[in-house]
């Protein structure tokens, strides 16, 4: 590897993980290369721990949100830079496909293929604001919550413009209450899911294949700090339910109220009601590229 190349992934490696050069580079060397695969060499070797800064973020734009009759959609559209990001005309063009996503209910197929207002297709126009802007921009992904058996809300975290920012949620709950009372409840929740960053409703609905990477994770990090082989399963089995507590909105703490579990806060206001969330999306710009 180039020695440029392997200095530029050991800076991105000790940002992700807070640990030191030294370490980092032979993660790179021992991984070929690989940052994700050396975040997770470093993690079993008991050297980094598990956080948020682990996010691999590696690219700039947008998340817009359109709402419609209790119908709302989310589109994240990526540019290269947050300089364009902010830049007029890019903000134009996503809230236009904002509104092309909601009408076409997230289908990306029917988003580039619809017609915008110069008359031009999506597809069309996303190579002629690429030539002129020259980054490249692409629309990364798109969702949709619909009206059936639920009460939608949503949420934008670091707007530039009202539902243009940097994290978008959509959050459906499920109910028998007007969606009068439930306004608060909705909009903190919304915020919520933004900042706690939930991987899953509960346990049931967890990934189990990421459940069964972190407790590999767990147990390999385990074994290399020297405890007896009788402890590991025990001490495992408390690391991995703390995992599913962590990032399982029922069971995460209420940012509003730490001593509460959210699935508490949902009970108090429920009363003798139903309150259940039915489903959750949320997008952060460039997570995961």
């Amino acid at each position: 590897m180039p020695n440029e190349n392997l200095l530029d992934k050991v800076k991105k490696l000790r940002e992700l993980t807070g640990v030191g050069f030294k370490d980092c580079k032979n993660a790179i060397d021992e991984n070929n290369g690989d940052i994700d695969k050396s975040i997770e060499f470093l993690r079993k070797k008991g050297i980094a721990k598990a956080n948020k800064k682990m996010e691999r973020v590696a690219a700039d734009g947008l998340v817009a949100i359109n709402e419609n009759k209790n119908n709302f959609s989310i589109v994240e559209i990526n540019s290269e830079t947050d300089f364009v990001a902010k830049n007029d005309e890019f903000i134009k063009f996503v809230e236009e496909i904002s509104e092309i996503s909601l009408k076409n209910s997230g289908k990306m197929d029917s988003i580039l293929n619809s017609e915008m207002k110069n008359k031009k297709n999506v597809k069309d126009n996303l190579v002629s604001i690429i030539s002129k802007i020259g980054e490249k921009i692409t629309i990364r992904r798109s969702d949709f919550l619909d009206t059936k058996d639920s009460i939608n809300f949503s949420y934008t975290h670091t707007e530039v413009k009202k539902n243009l920012g940097k994290i978008g949620v959509l959050l459906s709950l499920e109910t028998s209450m007007q969606k009068e009372k439930l306004n608060q409840l909705g909009k903190q929740l919304s915020m919520h899911i933004a900042a706690s960053s939930p991987l899953a409703i509960d346990k049931n609905t967890l990934d189990q294949k990421i459940v069964e990477k972190e407790k590999e994770i767990i147990t390999e990090e385990l074994k290399n700090s020297g405890k007896e082989d009788k402890l590991i399963d025990k001490i495992a089995i408390g690391k991995l339910n703390k995992f599913v507590s962590d990032n399982t909105l029922l069971n995460q703490e209420w940012i509003m109220e730490p001593k509460k579990k959210v699935k508490d806060v949902i009970k108090e206001i429920a009363g003798k009601e139903k309150i259940l969330v039915k489903r959750f999306i949320r997008y952060k710009v460039g997570e995961g590229i």
